[in-house]
C-alpha cells in the first residue's frame, strides 16, 4: 500500500484506520497499535513515508472481532504518522496529523483485513491553504481554542497552531470543544469555512445556555 498523490480532486487508493474519532487538517491523534493488520500498515507507511485514512465509525467496533464488518462515514482525513515509539505497556504508540479532507467513492477488504478504499480528496481543508482573517467579533473563539490547547492533554501533542486563520479555529474548536462524534462529523463535512464558525457559535451558545 503507498500512497503519495494529495492533489485536490485526484483519486486515490489508500487503507483506512477506522475509528471513534473525528481527525481536522493538521489536528493531531494519539493511537495505540496492536492488530496485525494494523502493525503492518504503520510499518509500511513508516517505510514509504506515505498515510492511511482515519474514517469515524457508522457502525461496528474499532477492534474488529470474526464474522462482523466496519461501516464508516464517507468523508474522512487522510492522516501521516509524525511520531511513533515503544507505549509502557508494550504497545506501539503513533501520533498521526490530518492532511487532507476526502470523500469514500467504495471500498473492500483486502486478505489481511485492512479496510482499503478508493477516495477523492477535496479542494477544501487541506494543511497548506491559505489563511482566512479572523475579525475582531471571533477573538473570543481565539482565547478559547488558547484555553483548550493548554490542558495539559492537549499540549503534549505538539500541534502548530496559526491561531488568527479562520479555516484553523475552524477546525481546533470542531475537534476540542466537548461536542459529539456525530456533531464533529457534521463539522467535518461542512466545505464552507465560514459557515464552520457560524455552526460552531451556535453551539457553543447552546452549551452555555444548557450549563
Amino acid at each position: 500500500m503507498e500512497s503519495t498523490r494529495t492533489d485536490t480532486g485526484n483519486s486515490d487508493t489508500i487503507a483506512l484506520f477506522p475509528l471513534k474519532s473525528v481527525l481536522f487538517p493538521k489536528g493531531r491523534l494519539p493511537l495505540q497499535i496492536f492488530e496485525q493488520r494494523y502493525l503492518n500498515l504503520v510499518t509500511q507507511c513508516l517505510r514509504s513515508n506515505s498515510g492511511f485514512g482515519v474514517c469515524l465509525l457508522r457502525e461496528g467496533e474499532e477492534v474488529m472481532r470474526p464474522g462482523t464488518r466496519q461501516q464508516v462515514h464517507r468523508i474522512g482525513m487522510l492522516a501521516r504518522i509524525v511520531d511513533w515509539d515503544q507505549l509502557p505497556n508494550g504497545l506501539l504508540g503513533i501520533t498521526v496529523e490530518g492532511e487532507r479532507k476526502f470523500e469514500v467513492e467504495d471500498c473492500h477488504y483486502e486478505d489481511s483485513q485492512l479496510l482499503m478504499a478508493r477516495v477523492r480528496y477535496s479542494d477544501t481543508d487541506y494543511a497548506g491553504e491559505p489563511p482566512l482573517e479572523v475579525d475582531e467579533s471571533q477573538e473570543a473563539l481565539v482565547d478559547l481554542v488558547e484555553q483548550l490547547v493548554s490542558h495539559p492533554v492537549i499540549n503534549k501533542l505538539g500541534m502548530n497552531i496559526a491561531y488568527h486563520d479562520l479555516r484553523e479555529l475552524g477546525w481546533r474548536l470542531s475537534e476540542l470543544v466537548p461536542l459529539t462524534l456525530e456533531r464533529k462529523q457534521a463539522l467535518l463535512e461542512l466545505n464552507d469555512p465560514y459557515q464552520r464558525i457560524r455552526d460552531i457559535e451556535e453551539l457553543l451558545h447552546r452549551l452555555m445556555d444548557e450549563s
